[in-house]
């Protein structure tokens, strides 16, 4: 049995300071619950089996999809569906919460020098 752990969110972003390099920090069912920095422009890319769950909890980024852009601020929440090809861009520093299954690769089908297939739990 799986110990009820508290986890400190704001405690846990100081730990790094890597951009587009999401951290584990919780477990729910079969997924992960994952914090990020992001700063610049990410690479289009798509989730073809999963969906993928954007919360921000400091700062903006925009979240560019093909139909147009959403802009997200802190205590916004979006929700990729699989297949829907996406790109974030934050002009500053936003930190972000994620929630994807657990086979989910940041970069989906798309490989590049920012691909990070087993995320580092922190």
């Amino acid at each position: 049995m799986r110990m009820v752990e508290k986890v400190n969110l704001d405690q846990k972003l100081g730990l790094f300071a890597d951009y587009w390099s999401p951290k584990i920090v919780a477990e729910v069912n079969d997924s992960n619950v994952k914090v990020v920095k992001l700063k610049g422009e990410f690479d289009w890319h798509s989730h073809e089996k999963e969906d993928e769950l954007f919360l921000v909890l400091k700062g903006q980024f925009r979240l560019c999809l093909r139909s147009g852009d959403l802009v997200l601020r802190v205590g916004d929440l979006a929700v990729v569906p699989r297949g829907v090809e996406h790109k974030p861009v934050a002009d500053e520093e936003a930190h972000v919460l994620l929630l994807e299954p657990k086979t989910t690769v940041n970069t989906g089908s798309v490989r590049s020098e920012r691909t990070v297939a087993e995320p580092e739990r922190i």
